[in-house]
């Protein structure tokens, strides 16, 4: 599910209908339960892309010092690395592998969509209290 998707799921779902607050507060559970459901899932596409980016990063350091044959450099795709490097000049070839900042790209969208979905569920923890204080403000303006 795109960022996107979940931006427009949430924008249908966050209306209260004011004209029933009721109805409304019975709603929370089941959107809350949607809304964990997809939570739950992104996060854990979120660790399994952490886990192969490090991996990447391993691969990508080994390579850069020297240590990929050429059976694993085909393994990866990748041209065999001929020059010598000194270690602290190894983060700046790894920070330009395009590999590299693909995949610290795809992780950063998907930390984002896990964050977006966080704070809705944030947002739906509250939502009682607050259809309780529209309800009770409801109640103060009639009088009850």
């Amino acid at each position: 599910m795109t960022l996107q998707e979940i931006q427009t799921l949430w924008s249908k779902d966050a209306e209260i209908d004011r004209t029933d607050l009721g109805e409304e507060a019975s709603k929370i559970p089941q959107i809350h339960s949607k809304y964990f459901k997809i939570f739950s899932t992104e996060r854990l596409k979120l660790r399994q892309m952490e886990l192969v980016s490090k991996q990447l990063y391993t691969d990508l350091w080994e390579y850069y010092q020297g240590n990929f044959d050429y059976e694993m450099c085909e393994e990866k795709g990748w041209e065999p690395f001929q020059l010598k490097i000194l270690k602290s000049d190894i983060q700046l070839y790894i920070d330009r592998n395009q590999d590299w900042v693909d995949s610290q790209l795809k992780t950063a969208m998907q930390k984002e969509k896990v964050d977006f979905l966080e704070s809705i569920i944030k947002s739906l923890n509250n939502r009682g209290f607050n259809l309780n204080a529209a309800i009770n403000w409801e109640k103060f303006k009639v009088g009850i």
